[in-house]
């Protein structure tokens, strides 16, 4: 092969034996998933509020935005169940740059994979146990999801990685909701395809192992926007949208029906303050259609302290430094105005 093998890595039950979960972070993150389950199946009318930064970039950083969420979870907890995003894989579309917390630890540096590894289980057990949040992380790299899949509460499948076979799979076999983006192209049946496979059993090849899954009863779509062939963005989080996404799953006959509406990236045309009004116009069509009502189960917001963004080693304490975020003081107003709504 034309690559260099620097060091064998430990694998993730060798990793979980290094940092591993007292009984209290093990009950936090049941009660939360089991909380977020209800959701996605329509036991709970409460809607999931997926919000946080781009890149989990800065762990200081990142603790101190999901300890900001902790009072407003309290005031809107009877309407609102708050997930924050950790998201320690980050994909750039050309795949250079700055990948993500468990490349690079520190940003400014070489990537660290050993590091990192361990960085990325910090993060997330920090989260957990000083702020009683089970967290969402997107899964970049299936074979890596091992690490953390005893802390998540809600995992994420990209608009490039949903039409990967692993992917799909290794959904299959995740215990707790997983959202199936669809494609940047925006065609609605490879996402459907993606859900499909993710709710049924499989055997298949994992980490070098023969496994066989039970199925996701929790996966379900997500709504992100798409790309025209000239480059355009172009949303689909619209009332008809909504309604004909409510149509395919009845046609697919898949059980949950669900959509979660990705507020950034294509449907806000990645400009962040467009994110609150987006959630509020899904919010008016779920007032006017029970079928959407019934459909929309949440929202994902990216969020961070500071407005917008900036380069790596810009300098600006919690500010994102891939895409731009909306920042608390608009999001901590926004929480509100939702949990007004509802």
């Amino acid at each position: 092969m034309n690559m260099d093998f620097t060091r064998k890595l430990p694998i993730p039950a060798e990793t979980k034996e290094m940092y591993p979960l007292d009984e209290k972070m093990k009950e936090t993150v049941k009660t939360q998933t089991e909380s977020l389950m209800d959701i996605f199946s329509g036991k709970s009318d409460r809607l999931a509020l997926i919000v946080g930064p781009c890149s989990a970039d800065n762990e200081e950083s990142v603790i101190d935005y999901i300890s900001r969420l902790v009072p407003v979870q309290e005031k809107v907890r009877e309407k609102i169940q708050i997930v924050p995003r950790i998201y320690t894989n980050k994909p750039r579309t050309t795949g250079d740059g700055y990948k993500g917390l468990v490349h690079q630890p520190d940003p400014e540096a070489k990537p660290d994979l050993f590091r990192g590894i361990i960085a990325t289980r910090e993060l997330h057990m920090r989260a957990v146990r000083e702020t009683g949040f089970a967290c969402a992380d997107e899964m970049l790299y299936p074979e890596n999801y091992k690490y953390l899949d005893d802390l998540l509460g809600y995992v994420a499948v990209g608009a490039r990685s949903v039409e990967d076979q692993q992917h799909r799979l290794t959904a299959s076999a995740i215990g707790c909701p997983v959202g199936m983006k669809n494609p940047t192209s925006g065609d609605l049946s490879v996402m459907m395809n993606g859900i499909l496979a993710a709710q049924h059993e499989h055997d298949f090849i994992y980490r070098g192992w023969e496994g066989h899954s039970h199925g996701n009863p929790y996966a379900h779509a997500i709504l992100r926007g798409y790309v025209n062939r000239q480059g355009v963005t172009h949303p689909n989080y619209h009332y008809e949208t909504l309604l004909y996404l409510a149509d395919l799953y009845r046609q697919w006959d898949l059980v949950h029906p669900a959509v979660v509406i990705d507020c950034n990236h294509a449907n806000s045309g990645k400009n962040p303050f467009e994110q609150p009004r987006i959630l509020k116009e899904v919010l008016l069509s779920c007032r006017n259609n029970a079928q959407i009502r019934n459909l929309v189960k949440g929202f994902m917001v990216e969020s961070y302290i500071e407005d917008g963004n900036q380069p790596v080693g810009g300098g600006v304490y919690g500010k994102s430094i891939t895409d731009a975020c909306l920042g608390w003081e608009r999001t901590e107003r926004m929480i509100y105005e939702v949990a007004e709504l509802l």
